[in-house]
């Protein structure tokens, strides 16, 4: 007996607007991506009757979820596409997309090698045999890999004192800080111990954002599986859960159960950004910050999609603005266009750079002293792609702070 086809998702609240296509960043440069009307709710309709109705240019969407914020329905049209892609396509994973998907393997691969490895990825001879061999377009610049992680600076430097703190912080560092950006788990740490919170850190894996856009459902599920028991460890014991990732974030908020059917009900409440947690211990009055009297800065604002799709940046923005020598812009609300890994594929490489255009043109006309932003991705593209620096806002906290006076003023030590 055949089982019947059901949805989980509430696409019957579709109401055919089309605001979703309106809003939505690859349409606008890619003809063969059906859009998130047709891909989503209509597309759903038409599955549950045949899977033979299923297109495989769904693979086109970016999972921005830009549709799902502007839906005035509330339909989860970007998590459709994705759980159709996930029961319907018959395309397996390439090789290409197995190397980007893995981050924590190639990470691990890279650090004792970082040097040689960043400088031999830099050249043109190696781009372009990766252009024809893997398909990952040339003219992408790769992030640069670091020969010392976070974990072993933590272990060494930050571990012991923490436990000298009563109030603590379960930090989820990810890939990004512990193989290229180790600085942003330095100045977290730094940062909350200023505030009177030592930092503890989680059994982690990645948050499987990377396998979950290039199709590899079962490592992204058992990714999803690990955290949510690492997580639970720590929320048991009374600690949020603080991450300075925004995809990480939403990843483990909102993919895990609605994409990949991992149920995080028991943690999901304490999942966090860092700017979010910072701002309502503000505004309760139960921490303060004490800034520099000689910082001066001049940044623009740039709110990844998937911020926006938390509805957090306000956050960032308020944290930001308490800085007295900031000048602070945020930029008209632009996808950059990278989307994780998809804009190192060949074929989405023009697409991703015509998504960002609008966004480099005007962080070029306001020309900032650097771009401030959640997003590891979205550093990446902004960077090659303006020139402009890209730093993340616990980092221009930790930089702007007088982090002696921040732990007088906390009562800390």
């Amino acid at each position: 007996m055949q089982e019947k086809n059901v949805s989980f998702n509430n696409f019957e609240q579709c109401i055919k607007c089309t605001i979703c296509t309106a809003y939505c960043p690859v349409v606008a440069v890619n003809p063969s991506y059906p859009g998130p009307k047709q891909a989503g709710p209509d597309g759903e309709r038409l599955r549950l009757k045949d899977k033979y109705f299923f297109d495989e240019n769904l693979k086109y969407c970016m999972n921005c979820k830009r549709c799902e914020v502007a839906c005035p329905s509330g339909v989860k049209i970007a998590d459709l596409i994705h759980s159709a892609r996930r029961r319907y396509s018959r395309e397996m994973p390439e090789f290409r997309d197995r190397i980007l998907a893995s981050t924590d393997l190639m990470g691990k691969a890279a650090r004792p090698f970082a040097p040689i490895v960043n400088s031999i990825i830099s050249t043109k001879p190696v781009k372009g045999v990766m252009d024809l061999m893997l398909d990952i377009d040339k003219e992408r610049s790769f992030p640069k890999y670091m020969g010392k992680g976070f974990e072993n600076w933590f272990r060494k430097n930050a571990a012991k004192e923490q436990d000298s703190f009563s109030r603590k912080v379960a930090f989820f560092h990810g890939c990004s800080t512990e193989f290229q950006q180790p600085e942003v788990g330095k100045a977290f740490v730094k940062v909350m111990n200023a505030v009177g919170y030592g930092v503890e850190l989680i059994d982690e894996k990645c948050c499987g954002v990377a396998m979950i856009s290039n199709g590899l459902w079962n490592s992204a599920k058992r990714h999803a599986e690990h955290n949510v028991k690492a997580f639970n460890k720590v929320v048991e014991k009374g600690l949020p859960v603080v991450a300075t990732s925004s995809t990480c974030v939403f990843t483990m908020r909102d993919e895990y159960p609605d994409v990949l059917d991992v149920d995080n009900s028991s943690v999901r409440d304490s999942i966090t950004m860092v700017e979010k947690f910072l701002f309502e211990l503000i505004d309760s009055g139960r921490v303060k910050l004490v800034f520099k009297d000689d910082y001066r800065a001049r940044i623009a604002y740039h709110v990844p999609c998937h911020m926006d799709k938390l509805g957090w940046s306000i956050f960032t923005r308020s944290l930001i603005g308490m800085i007295p020598g900031v000048a602070l812009t945020v930029l008209d609300s632009n996808c950059c266009g990278m989307a994780g890994t998809y804009g190192f594929k060949k074929e989405n490489y023009n697409y991703s750079q015509e998504i960002g255009r609008p966004l480099f043109e005007q962080i070029k006309y306001l020309a900032p002293d650097f771009v401030c932003c959640e997003c590891e991705t979205c550093k990446w593209q902004i960077e090659m792609s303006t020139g402009y620096d890209v730093l993340n806002p616990i980092l221009i906290l930790a930089d702007a702070m007088d982090l002696e006076a921040t732990t007088k003023a906390n009562g800390v030590g």
